[in-house]
């Protein structure tokens, strides 16, 4: 996929979002199935943090990586070799437990929400023209992707948004079947 392709398939996601979000009260999006599950507004907020925070840090650290001729780019993992190949993430729900480090805190209101998606949207629009001439040499990290460019960063948080689309439709399905969604 191209990054004006995978720009628009993000706007399409992030406004599914953002229309989500103004069905659901403060009580609906802070409601955890259980303890060792996030919440809906727990759920946007990684959405939002590790776009702006990871994704987009690790894509405008790599357009401004010098190129050095002499550098290689790092590899990626099998396992982001995967996701790439097949455009996405398996449908399949991945679960990381609870820590200080990575388990978003609660959302303080809707407007924060909105809000942060929007600045995502934003941050999207402002630096897909960069990335066409962005180099494949200048690589970032990914903690389990291996190393990625500016571009496959990019791809990354379309992918991303699309695969939490799953948690979203299944924390409904939680909250209507317990009559919290009404």
């Amino acid at each position: 996929m191209n990054t004006t392709t995978a720009l628009q398939k993000f706007e399409e996601i992030a406004n599914r979002y953002l229309l989500e979000l103004e069905c659901f009260s403060m009580e609906q999006l802070k409601c955890k199935p259980s303890d060792d599950e996030w919440s809906l507004g727990q759920m946007y907020q990684h959405l939002i943090n590790s776009a702006l925070y990871m994704h987009l840090r690790n894509l405008e650290q790599c357009l401004t990586q010098r190129e050095d001729p002499a550098a290689s780019a790092a590899e990626k993992t099998k396992e982001g070799a995967a996701i790439f190949d097949q455009g996405g993430f398996p449908p399949i729900r991945i679960q990381v437990p609870p820590s200080p480090q990575y388990t978003p805190q609660q959302p303080d209101s809707k407007d924060q929400l909105i809000e942060g998606l929007n600045a995502v949207i934003r941050r999207m629009k402002e630096i897909e023209p960069m990335l066409e001439k962005a180099s494949a040499q200048n690589t970032a990290a990914h903690p389990r992707f291996g190393g990625l460019h500016a571009k496959e960063w990019f791809l990354l948080i379309e992918m991303h948004y699309r695969h939490h689309l799953l948690q979203l439709d299944r924390l409904k399905k939680w909250l209507e079947s317990n009559e919290i969604l009404q």
